[in-house]
């Protein structure tokens, strides 16, 4: 791989590597309120799943935006 090819991807990567940690922090909350729901937490329960929902959200919007936006050429 060429130098310059690998300087353009580098803000790609830092830019899934951002996306994949959102999505990992909307999976963990999931969890959370799955286990806070089983142990009877229902106020816990329900605000680590209103937590993961708005975090998956904005995860899908964020990937829609990257695939209708494309990879654009380097300057």
């Amino acid at each position: 791989m060429p130098v310059g090819a690998l300087r353009a991807a580098l803000p790609l990567a830092g830019l899934i590597h951002r996306r994949l940690n959102m999505l990992s922090w909307a999976l963990t909350f999931l969890v959370v309120a799955l286990i806070a729901a089983v142990l009877g937490f229902g106020v816990v329960a329900g605000t680590a799943a209103w937590i993961a929902k708005a975090l998956f959200v904005v995860f899908l919007v964020l990937f829609l935006v990257s695939l209708i936006a494309g990879r654009r050429a380097p300057l």
